[in-house]
């Protein structure tokens, strides 16, 4: 059975519950050994997801690697643009710099790209 919808769970395979509460468990458990994943209906209409332990572990380590720390993720360009600054030559790079005048060219030219 197919749900006819865009949601998230449209592309995933489904079964009723009448044919849920028939097959039993061991239904259940054929059905999730296939994809790790049923969607059971109730009226065709989506009513809850079963997942596998594994497919289950999956969506919890993909949400973890997904969200970053902001603050780590700053914390680590700082202590990048640090550690250039603490290299035996940065003091020469930085005069050079600056003795050197700017050419915009008819562009700002700003943060990381400058």
């Amino acid at each position: 059975m197919a749900i006819h919808d865009d949601s998230a769970v449209a592309h995933l395979p489904a079964a009723p519950a009448s044919t849920i509460k028939k097959q039993g468990w061991k239904g259940v458990m054929r059905s999730l050994s296939e994809t790790g994943r049923l969607v059971v209906t109730n009226h065709s209409e989506p009513e809850a997801v079963i997942l596998s332990t594994a497919e289950y572990a999956k969506l919890v380590n993909s949400a973890k690697s997904a969200t970053a720390d902001p603050l780590k993720v700053l914390r680590e360009r700082f202590d990048e643009r640090l550690a250039r600054l603490n290299s035996p030559d940065a003091g020469d790079k930085l005069r050079k710099l600056i003795r050197k005048p700017g050419v915009l060219g008819g562009e700002v030219k700003a943060g990381d790209s400058f």
